[in-house]
């Protein structure tokens, strides 16, 4: 699997970018009839028309931004597929390794409430520890190698709060459209959950059927019961 010097995530953005820009013409022609926007990520996926993510959307995202003083993290944004139902939130940090997929979202939205964060692979510079209400990141962890998100999960840890959630997708092998992608980084939830567990998380939630290549876990910090 590719560390992250790889050119994997911005060769793709640049092929969704030219495959956006390919025929234009008719592709605004569908964005008119579809009332859609054209964000990079929407290639692999539209949340308002595929019922997968339509269901990732409902399910695992907006329930936890529905106050307006949520602060909340989106690992690995693209051109905002995800973050367009996350602007009513107080404080977006928009967290990616590639400052031209930065500049590709500032683009689409330029948010007072956003802050556009360029890291180094696994980290969270200048967020403030135990600020972050929730994480998302949907997308990114399928590509990332077992080293990397270990990392991360290790430094998202400080940034949590007892009633924080997080919510990943990551690449699940054992499933065939998992399996036979050369682009997912070798993952599967029995690996998910024990690198989840040894940061000393707790488990809150497991998916593991709806999408057809990767699983999703929503973990937090034990909870203490008095």
């Amino acid at each position: 699997m590719p560390k992250l010097n790889t050119t994997l995530h911005i060769d793709m953005f640049r092929d969704g970018k030219r495959r956006r820009n390919l025929s234009s013409r008719i592709w605004k022609a569908i964005e008119i009839l579809r009332a859609k926007e054209d964000l990079y990520g929407l290639e692999w996926g539209d949340p308002e028309t595929m019922p997968p993510l339509s269901y990732v959307r409902d399910h695992f995202l907006t329930p936890y931004i529905i106050s307006p003083n949520t602060t909340l993290v989106e690992i690995g944004p693209g051109g905002g597929r995800w973050t367009r139902y996350m602007l009513n939130a107080k404080q977006i940090y928009a967290v990616d390794y590639h400052q031209d997929i930065l500049n590709e979202l500032k683009s689409n939205f330029s948010k007072t409430n956003i802050t556009y964060v360029k890291n180094n692979g696994d980290d969270f510079p200048n967020i403030k520890a135990g600020s972050v209400d929730f994480l998302f990141s949907f997308g990114t962890f399928v590509h990332l190698d077992i080293d990397i998100i270990d990392r991360y999960l290790r430094n998202m840890k400080p940034l949590l709060h007892r009633d924080s959630n997080v919510v990943i997708q990551y690449s699940d092998k054992t499933k065939p459209l998992g399996k036979n992608n050369g682009a997912f980084s070798e993952n599967d939830p029995d690996v998910m959950r024990e690198l989840v567990l040894s940061h000393g998380y707790a488990i809150y939630e497991e998916d593991l059927k709806t999408m057809w290549h990767s699983s999703i876990v929503r973990f937090g910090l034990e909870k203490i019961t008095i």
